[in-house]
């Protein structure tokens, strides 16, 4: 149980940091947000996985994916996450 817990933060981190590598301009966020961001860009990468490719019906279709669908689904996440916050800092200018 903490084998997988250790590796589920450490795939985290890895996949946030390169997403956020990836994506030009500057992300407020810590160590970590990174990893949270990982942690859900891992999920998503699972979702998108299973989406695609139909493999591993019997885990369902939320399910984490390796680290290539991890940076995959961390950088979907943090460009969503950077159009909403985008979108909402524009709109608080404006007021």
């Amino acid at each position: 149980m903490l084998g997988l817990l250790l590796s589920i933060i450490l795939i985290g981190l890895i996949a946030g940091f390169v997403a956020r590598a990836v994506i030009p301009g500057k992300q407020d966020m810590g160590i970590l947000l990174t990893i949270v961001l990982g942690i859900v860009g891992s999920f998503v990468g699972g979702f998108l996985g299973y989406l695609l490719f139909q493999k591993d019906a019997t885990d369902g279709f939320f399910q984490p994916a390796g680290i290539i669908g991890s940076i995959i689904g961390a950088i979907i996440v943090l460009l969503v996450y950077g159009f909403v916050r985008g979108r909402s800092a524009t709109s608080r200018r404006r007021s």
